[in-house]
C-alpha cells in the first residue's frame, strides 16, 4: 500500500476545523515563508462579506485536557490570529446516514475515533495572522476569487490521513474528480498567502472531506482490511454518487474567531 499522505491541521479546538491539504508522506513541501505583515493596499472587507466579527484578541490558555489530548501547532499569542482558507461541505441527511453506518465499522479497529462535528475542504494551511491584517486579508482573498468559476467536484474515496506531527488520524474522503479546479482554486489562494508572506498550501495536495479523528497515529489499523471495508461501504451505499457530488459555489475563511465568506464566480 502507498505511504498515507499527511495532512496541514492546526491542533487545538476550533482550529480543527481548519484541517485538510495534503502533503505526500515523502516530504513534498509548499513554499515557505516568513509571516511578517506586508505594506498596506487593500481596502478593508465590506460588511456583507463579513459574516461575524466577534470576540476580543485576546485567546484561551491552551489546555489539552479541553481538547481530547491534542495539543496546538504552535502557541497562541496576543495579536495572533489562527488562519485557514476551506471550502464549507453541508452535510445532509443522506451523508450523516452514510456516516452512522461508517464509523461504527472504523471503530471496530480503532475504538477512539470522534466522528467530526463539521465538515470541509481545506484551501489552505493555518497560517497565523497579525489581527491587523485580517480585513486587509480577506479583502485580498474576496478580489482574487470573485472571478473564479464555480465548479462541480466528487469525494468517494475513502482514505487516511495524518497531520504533520502524526500526533492525530483522521478517515476522510477523497476528492476523485475536480481535482484540476480545487488545484487552480488554490493556486489562487496562494497568490494571496504569498502576498502576505504567509506559508502556502502543500505540494501535490490530495483535497478530501475528513470524517473522523483519533489522538495519535492509526494507520496500521486503518489501512489494508478497515479501509477496504469502509470504501464497500461508500460504494454500495444508496445514491452516494449523487450526494458525494457536490457544487463549489463560495469560499471561507476562519481567522480566529472570525467568519467570511467569498462567493465565486457565475451559477452552476
Amino acid at each position: 500500500m502507498s505511504a498515507a499522505p499527511l495532512v496541514g491541521y492546526s491542533s487545538s479546538g476550533s482550529e480543527d476545523e481548519a484541517e485538510a491539504g495534503i502533503l505526500a508522506r515523502q516530504g513534498a513541501e509548499g513554499s515557505n515563508g516568513g509571516q511578517s505583515p506586508v505594506p498596506s493596499q487593500r481596502l478593508p472587507v465590506p460588511d456583507s462579506v463579513l459574516l461575524m466579527f466577534p470576540g476580543t484578541e485576546e485567546g484561551p490558555a491552551d489546555d489539552s485536557a479541553k481538547h481530547g489530548g491534542r495539543v496546538r501547532t504552535f502557541p497562541h499569542e496576543r495579536g495572533n490570529w489562527a488562519t485557514h482558507v476551506y471550502l464549507q461541505y453541508e452535510a445532509g441527511e443522506e451523508f450523516l446516514d452514510l456516516l452512522d453506518v461508517l464509523l461504527p465499522r472504523a471503530r471496530t479497529y480503532v475504538p477512539r475515533l470522534v466522528r467530526m462535528e463539521a465538515f470541509h475542504l481545506s484551501l489552505s494551511q493555518s497560517v497565523v495572522l497579525r489581527h491587523h491584517w485580517i480585513l486587509p486579508f480577506m479583502q485580498a482573498l474576496k478580489d482574487r476569487v470573485a472571478s473564479f468559476q464555480r465548479f462541480c467536484f466528487t469525494a468517494d474515496r475513502i482514505k487516511i490521513y495524518t497531520n504533520q506531527e502524526k500526533t492525530r488520524t483522521f478517515v476522510g474522503l477523497e476528492v476523485t474528480s475536480g481535482h484540476a479546479q480545487f488545484l487552480d482554486l488554490v493556486s489562487e489562494v496562494d497568490r494571496v498567502l504569498k502576498e502576505f508572506d504567509l506559508t502556502t498550501f502543500y505540494q501535490d495536495p490530495s483535497f478530501h472531506i475528513s470524517l473522523a479523528w483519533c489522538v495519535g497515529d492509526a494507520r496500521l489499523q486503518l489501512e489494508g482490511q478497515c479501509l477496504q471495508e469502509l470504501q464497500e461501504i461508500v460504494d454500495e451505499f444508496e445514491d452516494s454518487e449523487m450526494f458525494l457530488r457536490v457544487c463549489a459555489e463560495q469560499i471561507r475563511c476562519k481567522s480566529g474567531n472570525k467568519f467570511f465568506s467569498m462567493p465565486l464566480n457565475g451559477r452552476l
